[in-house]
């Protein structure tokens, strides 16, 4: 496996530093936010797009570094009822990924409305009232697998060999039985960005979830989730507070290793080679509390210290 983090990590940092944090650091890679819900402060997607120029100067960057660029990551809602934008930067960062002969694309499925008539994503939890049913079936069958075959096209046609998408709250695609629908319906383009942290406040188990997912891995995040046992109490994990109020919440995004220990992780990473997974773990900082360089630091200590990199070489003796 390679170890790499997401660029929004070091959101307030400039382009170079931030590079120079990563060599600093001692990992391979940086996975590239370009849209959606990031400002993308190291990439300008509508400059790149096209531009040879600006293409190579960016990717010399990575290079005099020896570092690679993992993937670009259009982190948005694509399906957003009334904001197209979302759904047109999804597709520019693959004619872009395309042009720059980066061959993975990272996403989120995206969340419609709940009828023709909204003009609010709707995310369906629950099988009752009845009504939840027809506005799921709207959502696959009107919109996302619609949707979904047409980027499947202009992926191919743009050289992608892998769309990870990550299991997201407020997604159509949120867990594994989601992810697994809609890449039977859509083709194997689709994989997983198997995130843990999300399934850790949704209630799933991550390292099941490995398991299940097997082969449909694609990416992999590295991130952390606090669950507040004292508030969860009487809350759930049904949580809508601010994220900036941490002790009010019933889970927080965390530095790795503060919300699961060096075992947990260690865990993780053995079962994803268990399964035949060997790419990236790109580590993904939210957490509000610590410095986000300080935990990105304590976030790539501890992921060095469990990550398999080389590969296996045991066989049994002839006797």
């Amino acid at each position: 496996m390679k170890l790499g983090f997401v660029s929004d990590s070091l959101g307030a940092v400039p382009f170079d530093e931030m590079l120079d944090h990563a060599v600093r650091l001692g990992v391979s890679g940086v996975e590239i936010n370009t849209c959606g819900w990031s400002t993308a402060p190291h990439f300008n997607l509508n400059e790149m797009l096209g531009s040879s120029e600006k293409q190579k100067a960016f990717k010399k960057a990575f290079n005099d570094r020896g570092l690679e660029i993992i993937c670009l990551n259009a982190n948005g809602n694509p399906l957003h009822p009334i904001d197209p934008k979302q759904c047109e930067d999804l597709k520019n960062t693959i004619r872009v990924a395309g042009e720059m002969e980066i061959k993975t694309v990272c996403s989120m499925s995206g969340l419609p409305a709940g009828s023709k008539n909204d003009t609010t994503p709707n995310w369906v939890v629950s099988s009752w009232p009845p009504e939840t049913q027809d506005i799921l079936r709207y959502q696959w069958e009107e919109k996302l697998i619609p949707f979904w075959t047409e980027i499947m096209s202009l992926a191919r046609e743009n050289g992608i060999e892998r769309i990870a998408m990550e299991l997201h709250g407020n997604q159509c695609v949120y867990n594994v039985p989601s992810l697994l629908k809609l890449r039977n319906s859509v083709g194997p383009l689709i994989g997983a960005n198997l995130d843990p942290s999300h399934l850790f406040w949704m209630g799933a188990d991550p390292l099941i979830a490995v398991e299940a997912l097997g082969s449909a891995i694609y990416h992999v995040h590295a991130k952390d989730t606090f669950i507040n046992p004292s508030v969860q109490a009487t809350t759930s994990l049904l949580e809508n507070g601010s994220l900036m109020n941490i002790p009010a919440r019933s889970w927080s995004y965390i530095t790795l290793g503060y919300g699961h220990g060096e075992q947990w992780w260690r865990e993780f990473c053995f079962r994803l080679r268990m399964n035949g997974y060997d790419s990236w773990l790109a580590i993904e900082h939210e957490d509000v509390i610590l410095n986000s360089l300080e935990g990105l630091e304590k976030s790539v200590s501890l992921i060095k210290s469990v990550m398999p990199s080389a590969l296996a070489d045991y066989k049994p003796q002839d006797i």
